[in-house]
Parts: structure tokens; C-alpha cells; sequence
């Protein structure tokens, strides 16, 4: 019996200190490093969202009633400037012009047969002026006819794609019916609106540089390869918002965006002073931003923080901590608020240069 208690006694010790061991091995594992906001001037991209539109986007519409008698090109086609696309019937057109031609000519024989009579003094200048003025009126009738003989064919006004096809083969339309939609993609126009303090600072940066360089990026998360630069602004301010539209202009050789679009205009704005902290030294608790700032009793304490600005693994604070705090970097998940540790410093100018966010 006194045997089987000391064995029990053995086995107890040993289990005890192979769990003081492992206890021990973990705690080594589990590395506090400590830094501070960084205080500098730099550069933040901010994101806004835009509107993508063409910068020539127009509605073909019918000039004259009639039927559709041919349509030269197709959906989503490039189109050149001049280039026929739409043919109404003409027939009836055609007979008009016809008719206004043979009226100008019979008055113009008149005329001068008038003229032949007023030179020998048989009838009075005043006829002479009357199928003078006949004459103008036949003229003015054969080009009034013309136009509308033109306006049977529907030319593209300008270089472009083509949208949709509203009508058929055969319609019958009348004047002022939509036809299509064409667009010119060559450059395109993005809107985007900018809150008042920003537009203020872009409009102090603006005196140096002129034009602001601004970049796009595009729906599926990528950044559209040509820059653009903002060319327009409006001319008030929304009252319910605070914002004001901003257009850039960005050409677009390969014909990759297009009328309608979204995307999220990307600008790069200079920041003065600003505090920065790495991404990775926060926490979320609901939906609000938190750090671990460490007292000169080395006990953290949880305090919350107002991010203004969010660059590649770091964030520029607006509110919460000043440039002498100490804070959290490494193991922010093996804490609790009111902890004592014992941790290793590391400063600002050496922990940002080679940060890289990820999950502890």
C-alpha cells in the first residue's frame, strides 16, 4: 500500500511539472511588442464613389415620318462620323422636291420672259419686282424640299458606338421617334462628390499644380491603367450633403469603359501632421475601432480610436491617442484591459517601414 502511494506520489510530481513546463513553453511562444503613433506628414488616397459617362452621349431620333426602309448597322457596332445608319422611305420626299423643282423652274421662265418685257418698257417695274420675288419663294421651296429629302437618311454625327436598336426593319415612325443611343468612348467624364474640407484642400493644392492627377478604380476591384485629370468642378455646394461634384476627364484608347459605369475615383490628398498607427495594433468591437495603450505601470488599458484616413496597413487617427501613447502591436489577442505585461519597445520609424497586416 505505502508502495502504490509513492507511485502515485511520483506520477502526480512528474505530471505537475510537465504541465509547468508546457505552461511555461507557451508563455515564451506568446511575444509583446509595444510602439507609437508615428507624427508626420504624408499622403493619403482617398476613395470616392463615381459615375462613369461618355463624353459624348447622345439619342437618334427620326427627322421625318415614314417608313423604316433600311438600317445600315447593328447593335453595339463603331460607327464613323458621317456614316449612313438609318433610311427612311424618301419616295414621297422625292416628289416633293420634284414638284418644287418644277415650280422653280416654271416661275424662272416667267421671270424672264417679265424681264424681257419691263426692258422695252411694256410692263412696269413693279411686275418685274413681283416675279422676282416668285422666283425666291421657288428657290426657298426646292431647299425647304431638299432638307427634307436629306432628312430621310440618318447619318452618325460623330465617331462612336452604337446602343441599342429601338425600332425594326420596317417600322413605321414618326418624326421625333428614338431610334438608338450613340456614345462617344473616346474619353469619358467621371463624376465624383468631395465634402467641403476636402475641396478646400484640393483647390489650396490646386494653385501649385493646376490640374489634380487622380486615378480610377474600376468595378471589378482594378485600377484603370490611364490617370485623368479633374478639369471641372460645379458651382455650389448640395446643402443637405456638403459635397461638390468634381469631374476628371481620363481617355480611354482601348475602349474599356463605358456609358454608365461605376467605379470609385482614387485621389491622393497631402495630410499634414497626422498620426499613424498600424493596422494590425486594432481590434473591432462592434463596428468601433480599439487599441491597447500601456500605461507607465506597464498595465493596458482599452481606449477607443476614430480612424480619418486608411492607407496600406496603416491608419491616420483623428481622435483617441497623441504622439507620446504607447500601444499594443504584437499579441493584442492575448490581453484583456487591466493586464500587466511585459513587453519589448519598438519605434515608430523602425516597426511602419516593414509592416504587413495579418491575423495573429
Amino acid at each position: 500500500m505505502k508502495r502504490m502511494f509513492l507511485l502515485l506520489s511520483w506520477c502526480a510530481l512528474y505530471c505537475a511539472a510537465g504541465c509547468t513546463k508546457e505552461k511555461e513553453e507557451v508563455e515564451e511562444k506568446v511575444k509583446l511588442v509595444a510602439t507609437s503613433p508615428w507624427l508626420k506628414d504624408t499622403t493619403v488616397t482617398k476613395e470616392y464613389v463615381a459615375q462613369i459617362h461618355s463624353i459624348q452621349h447622345i439619342e437618334l431620333r427620326a427627322l421625318e415620318k415614314g417608313y423604316l426602309q433600311k438600317i445600315y448597322v447593328d447593335e453595339g457596332q463603331a460607327v464613323h462620323q458621317g456614316q449612313l445608319m438609318f433610311q427612311i422611305m424618301p419616295l414621297m420626299y422625292q416628289a416633293e422636291l420634284q414638284k418644287s423643282q418644277a415650280e422653280a423652274n416654271y416661275v424662272s421662265l416667267e421671270y424672264q420672259n417679265t424681264k424681257r418685257l419691263a426692258d422695252k418698257n411694256i410692263v412696269s417695274k413693279n411686275e418685274l419686282a413681283l416675279a422676282s420675288a416668285k422666283v425666291d419663294k421657288a428657290k426657298a421651296e426646292v431647299s425647304v424640299a431638299q432638307t427634307h429629302l436629306l432628312f430621310t437618311t440618318v447619318k452618325a454625327p460623330f465617331s462612336g458606338i452604337m446602343d441599342h436598336l429601338q425600332v425594326r426593319q420596317g417600322s413605321m415612325v414618326d418624326e421625333g421617334d428614338l431610334l438608338t443611343t450613340l456614345a462617344d468612348n473616346s474619353k469619358m467624364w467621371v463624376y465624383f462628390n468631395v465634402p467641403e474640407a476636402e475641396y478646400l484642400t484640393y483647390k489650396t493644392q490646386a494653385k501649385n499644380d493646376n490640374l489634380l492627377k487622380v486615378r480610377l478604380k474600376m468595378a471589378n476591384d482594378e485600377v484603370f491603367p490611364q490617370p485623368g485629370m479633374v478639369q471641372t468642378i460645379e458651382a455650389d455646394f448640395n446643402n443637405e450633403t456638403g459635397n461638390i461634384a468634381f469631374r476628371a476627364t481620363f481617355p480611354n484608347p482601348a475602349a474599356l469603359l463605358r456609358n454608365g459605369e461605376t467605379g470609385s475615383v482614387l485621389m491622393t490628398v497631402p495630410m499634414k501632421q497626422a498620426l499613424l498607427i498600424p493596422q494590425k495594433a486594432t481590434f473591432e468591437i462592434l463596428e468601433k475601432k480599439f487599441v491597447y495603450v500601456v500605461d507607465n505601470a506597464n498595465v493596458v488599458h482599452q481606449r477607443e480610436v476614430t480612424v480619418g484616413a486608411e492607407m496600406q496597413d496603416l491608419y491616420a487617427i483623428r481622435k483617441g491617442l497623441t504622439a507620446d501613447d504607447k500601444i499594443l502591436l504584437e499579441g493584442i489577442r492575448k490581453v484583456k484591459d487591466g493586464d500587466k505585461i511585459s513587453f519589448t519597445y519598438e519605434a515608430p520609424q523602425a516597426v511602419i517601414p516593414h509592416l504587413k497586416v495579418y491575423s495573429e
